[in-house]
Parts: C-alpha cells; structure tokens; sequence
C-alpha cells in the first residue's frame, strides 16, 4: 500500500469516528434547553438526558408521559428543589416571577383551608401563549410537578396533546377519545398544544365536541386536574374569549418572550457543555451575530431554542467536514467548534435561505 492509499485510508477511519461521535452526541441532546441540571428522570423532571430530540415540530397525537395504571406514583418533590430548578432556567424573567406568585397564592390558600379558615376557590388552569421553542412545556411539566409538591394534584404528570390527540372523524367519537386523554391526566397537567385549533373549522367539524367534553371534565375533576392551554399571542386570545365557558375557567395568562441574543448564546453554551462540547472564544462573537439575524429575520420559524439546536447541528456537520480533511484528529479536535466551523454553518443557512 503506498502512502496516498495510507493517508486515504487514515482520513476514512476517522470519518467513521467523528460520524459515530457527531451521531452520539446528537441523540444524547434533550428536547429542553432552558438551564436545569440533568437528570435521569426522563421527561417527568429537569432537563431530559435523552428524550425526544427537541421536538422537530413534535406534534403529539396520542397522549404521552403518562404513568401505567400499575406504575408507582412518585413521592412530591421538594418545593425549595423545584424552585431552584425554575431558576436555573435561562431567560423566561417574567414568567419565573408569575410562577412564584402562584406557588406563595397556593401555599397560603392551602395553609388557610388546613387551619380551617375560609378560602376562595382557586382556579389553577392556565393559557401559555408565545412562539415555538420558549420554554412554555418545560414550565407546564415544572407546574405539574409543584402542584404535585404542593398537594394539589395526586400524580403530577404531564400528558400533552394537540387538536390530533382529542377529535375524532366521526359522530359521537371526539367525546369518547377527549374522554381517554383526560381520564390519562387525572391527578396531573393535561397539556393542550395549539389548543385555539380546537375552534371549529365547519359546521362538521367536532373541535366543539372536544372543547364541552373538557369543561366538563374540568368541572367534575376541579380537584385533581389541571388544564394548561397553549399556543400563538392573538389566536390564544380568541380562543379563549369564543366560549363563555373557556373564559370562566381560564383566568391566568403567562406570555412567554422570545430569547434574546445574548440568550440564545447562553442556550448554546449550554448545549455544548452538556455534549462534551466547547465553543472558542472568537467562534463566540460570529454566532451570536448568527444567532441574532436568524432571530430577527425568521422570528416564528427560527423557532427560538429549537433554532438554536438546528444551528448546533449545522455546526458539528461542519466540525466533522473540518476535521476529516486532518491526517490525526486529537481528542481536544474534537471537542472544540471554531469560527471557522461557525462560519460554515452561517454560509449553509444562507445557501437554505435563498429562493
């Protein structure tokens, strides 16, 4: 074998392992990317080792993280962790703040009842309203898991579904499998996503169908279930002024905001940290710069955190190119993303950009 066949040889087999790392890392990522130490705990608290890769638009049609009838429920968290942890997460200023109202409002509406003093009923279903990737199902999992915490709901899961998830074909099903979803959330947070496309598309469409049955179920399970609604600024609001009963029952409104770049640069950081992963310093100024324009430019289907992620890969598909042109890739190769690599990535997403 002469040295070229050699060298070819070599840049191969390290094309096969930057390949195998690049894969690993990628499928090691999280769904969530707002600052909470990593857990084992799966989607049912923290940030996810592993899980769904950062919802790819995920589009839940059947309802999921929901304990077997034969599983045991988890004991209630601490309150001071869960807090600690609602801190950790990156950005999300005011809605951090509404939480914490809401945990003092709970905890003194529960110290009154148990001291046998008057209480007012508390309505404790919400509408999260904001664009995609802002935190809005990591925070509806953190509530499940308070409420737990607190006592009010028995499980605290979360079980999280879309239009898809609650209305059925046909006359007499939507009632039917809305009633499967809710009877799934008992004791914990039944998440509905895009809920305003609930609202009837025709005179047969069945979205109203799902939306009594809900009522309903809000109404006969007020003390075991929690119905946290999400979806668009401007469309939440319509849907929840369109029916009488949408409006008596939901009441607290959290908007989330989009990251800011600096932000966004916080979010990445973190994603390399959690990947084994480390960013130089002159990479640092160019990605912000990248992360801001793609922000600014494409503010809904940048997708905020979700934006960030896709960034992250186009980076590490340009780190792999970068390195296999190498006769030796080094351990510390392998962990550094340079501006060189930051500047590939900024050149992919225009190249996708135009027309």
């Amino acid at each position: 074998m002469d040295k070229r066949d050699k060298k070819d040889e070599i840049i191969l087999q390290q094309l096969e392992v930057i390949q195998t790392l690049t894969e690993h890392n990628l499928r090691r990522m999280g769904s969530d990317f707002w600052g909470a130490p990593l857990t084992e705990q799966g989607s049912s608290g923290g940030v996810p080792v592993s899980g769904p890769p950062a919802e790819p638009e995920r589009r839940p049609e059947a309802p999921a993280e929901t304990p077997a009838a034969s599983e045991t429920i988890d004991p209630p968290e601490k309150l001071e962790d869960l807090q600690k942890e609602l801190d950790s997460y990156i950005g999300l200023a005011s809605v951090k703040q509404e939480v914490r109202n809401l945990i003092n409002l709970v905890t003194i509406h529960q110290l009154r009842k148990d001291n046998g003093l008057p209480v007012t009923e508390l309505s404790l279903h919400m509408v999260f309203s904001g664009n995609p990737g802002t935190g809005k199902t990591t925070i509806a999992r953190l509530m499940a898991r308070i409420y737990h915490s607190l006592g009010i709901l028995s499980k605290g899961q979360l079980v999280e579904v879309d239009r898809s998830g609650l209305v059925a074909g046909y006359v007499g099903q939507t009632a039917l499998k809305t009633g499967k979803v809710i009877e799934k959330a008992l004791g914990g947070v039944l998440f509905i996503d895009e809920a305003y496309a609930l609202n009837g598309r025709s005179d047969n469409d069945f979205g109203q169908e799902a939306i009594d049955t809900l009522l309903k179920a809000m109404e006969d399970h007020r003390d075991d279930l929690v119905v946290i609604t999400a979806g668009y600024d401007g469309l939440m609001d319509d849907f929840v002024h369109s029916n009488p009963g949408l409006e008596s029952r939901f009441n607290r409104f959290l908007h989330f905001d989009d990251y800011s770049p600096e932000e966004l640069l916080d979010i990445f950081r973190m994603q390399c940290k959690k990947g084994c992963y480390e960013l130089e310093e002159d990479a640092a100024g160019a990605l912000k710069q990248l992360l801001e324009r793609e922000s600014r430019e494409h503010s809904v289907s940048f997708g905020n955190a979700r934006g960030v992620r896709n960034i992250f890969e186009k980076l590490l598909v340009a780190q792999a190119g970068r390195l296999a042109a190498l006769e030796t890739v080094t351990r510390e190769d392998l962990t550094r993303l340079t501006a060189a690599d930051v500047a590939a990535a900024a050149g992919e997403t225009e190249q996708e950009e135009a027309p």
